[in-house]
């Protein structure tokens, strides 16, 4: 799966190069041009250079939060 073929607001998991090795970001596509996209993950914005980019897919949304017994 690559990046073009998933549509803006849908969840995704991206790993990519970083300085030392890979990471990943977890969350929903906001935005994509030909040369780099933005996640909106739990922790911000992540703007991630396609180059970079060694694989991409979708998730599912996350479950439900369960509230906490009284």
């Amino acid at each position: 799966m690559t990046l073009p073929d998933v549509p803006v607001g849908t969840r995704v998991v991206v790993r990519y190069r970083i300085e030392g090795g890979f990471t990943d970001a977890l969350g929903y596509l906001r935005s994509r041009d030909d040369t780099e996209c933005t996640v909106e993950t739990k922790r911000g914005l992540a703007t991630i250079r396609l180059t970079d980019i060694v694989l991409a897919k979708t998730v599912p949304p996350p479950p439900p939060s369960r509230s906490r017994p009284v």
